[in-house]
C-alpha cells in the first residue's frame, strides 16, 4: 500500500501534532507516576528505594499501555481504510 507524500506544510503540521501528543503523553505520565508514588511531604531530597521502584514500574505500565492502545487504533483504523477501499471498488463496477 503506497503511503500518500505530503506537501511541506502538511509535514510540519503532523510533526507539530505528534510532538503535542508526545508532550501531553508525558506530562500525564509525570502526574499520574508522581501522585501514585511520591508522598505529598518529601521526607528526604533523594528518592527511597521504594519511591525509585514504583515510579520505575509506573512508568513501564504506563508506557506498555499506551503501545498496546496505540497499536489497536492503528489496526482499527487500518481496518476501516481496507473495508472503505472495499467498498469503493464494489462501487466501481
Amino acid at each position: 500500500m503506497a503511503v500518500p507524500q505530503l506537501d511541506p506544510a502538511k509535514l510540519q503540521l503532523v510533526q507539530e501534532l505528534e510532538i503535542e501528543m508526545m508532550s501531553d503523553m508525558y506530562n500525564r505520565l509525570v502526574t499520574a507516576c508522581h501522585q501514585k508514588c511520591i508522598p505529598v511531604k518529601y521526607h528526604e531530597a533523594e528518592l527511597g528505594k521504594g519511591e525509585s521502584v514504583c515510579l520505575d514500574r509506573c512508568v513501564a505500565k504506563y508506557l506498555d499501555v499506551h503501545e498496546r492502545i496505540g497499536k489497536k487504533l492503528s489496526n482499527m483504523s487500518q481496518g476501516e481504510t481496507e473495508d472503505l477501499t472495499k467498498i469503493n471498488l464494489q462501487e466501481k463496477k
